[in-house]
């Protein structure tokens, strides 16, 4: 399979593992984290070895060019080409290149780009999965707040922080206290 083809799988598959992914008033630096463990849950259900700050190709640009930059996750596969994701909220033309050069090595380079939208597609090889949030003022001191909730729009507010989580109801009584003694003859 030609590595365009693979890249492009690759891609619509953790585009459509992340669909599942909500959340309610996270900060930015959560949402990445979240959106990073999501990648490495994807990563870990196709059978890959997984490595997060994995190191990059690329070196860190003066006066530390004796170093790499690093790779928010990589990915052996025992059936092709090692694949690399970076995760990020802003559009880094250091991401991109660092994408390219992943992509030079023979690695599939995916870049994960979340926010409230205006997505720029990278050049080719590099492929985009966009990851759409809305955002919030958050209280003072928290900066901004990020919400994904599926289909259903976000709530203006939350009472909390942290991810989505169901809340237990009360079981209905199925005789109310007095019920016994008909209506009209309780207390």
């Amino acid at each position: 399979m030609e590595a365009a083809t693979r890249g492009e799988r690759l891609a619509a598959d953790l585009d459509r593992w992340l669909t599942e992914v909500t959340f309610v008033d996270l900060d930015t630096d959560e949402v990445t984290a979240l959106v990073i463990d999501s990648v490495v849950r994807w990563a870990e259900a196709q059978g890959w070895r997984v490595y997060r700050r994995a190191p990059s190709v690329l070196p860190l640009p003066p006066p530390l060019e004796q170093r790499h930059s690093v790779l928010d996750v990589a990915c052996a596969r025992p059936d092709g080409p090692p694949v690399v994701v970076e995760v990020d909220h802003t559009d880094r033309a250091r991401t991109v290149r660092k994408l390219h050069a992943e992509a030079d090595a023979g690695r599939i380079p995916i870049w994960v780009r979340w926010g409230v939208g205006r997505f720029t597609a990278p050049p080719p090889p590099v492929r985009m999965v966009t990851f759409e949030v809305t955002r919030r003022a958050g209280p003072a001191g928290r900066g901004r707040l990020h919400s994904r909730v599926g289909d259903r729009p976000a709530p203006a507010h939350s009472p909390g922080g942290g991810t989505v989580a169901t809340q237990p109801l009360p079981i209905p009584l199925t005789e109310l206290p007095g019920a016994a003694e008909g209506p009209g003859k309780g207390t």
